[in-house]
């Protein structure tokens, strides 16, 4: 069965309020076994905050095939967050694996007064 994901950005930090790209369509489409699709078709809505005045939210429906290939040709791709999507899937909820997120920074050494 086919799920559509929409993305939209409901709360934004722009200058003038609004996200640049609310006019486009940011959608995925997967095809998804009966059990996660009932699971991820409870919650229906997801969002994520960003916590700098950002917030992602994702919409899942249903969709049939016909509509998945408009979907797929005229979704502009997912901004890079496809993550989400796939959080979503595994545990029915946005979750940030904020380790893949931030550089490794390894400690260096110093020696004072060389």
């Amino acid at each position: 069965m086919l799920v559509m994901f929409r993305l939209s950005m409901p709360n934004n930090n722009a200058w003038n309020g609004k996200w640049t790209g609310e006019n486009n369509l940011y959608a995925i489409v997967k095809n998804l076994n009966k059990e996660t699709i009932n699971r991820i078709m409870g919650t229906g809505y997801y969002t994520y905050n960003f916590g700098d005045g950002w917030a992602a939210g994702i919409l899942t429906s249903e969709i049939s095939p016909q509509n998945a290939r408009k979907v797929r040709r005229n979704s502009k791709g997912f901004c890079g967050y496809d993550w989400m999507v796939q959080s979503i899937i595994e545990h029915n909820n946005i979750i940030c694996n904020s380790d893949s997120l931030t550089p490794t920074i390894s400690k260096m050494e110093t020696t004072e007064g060389e």
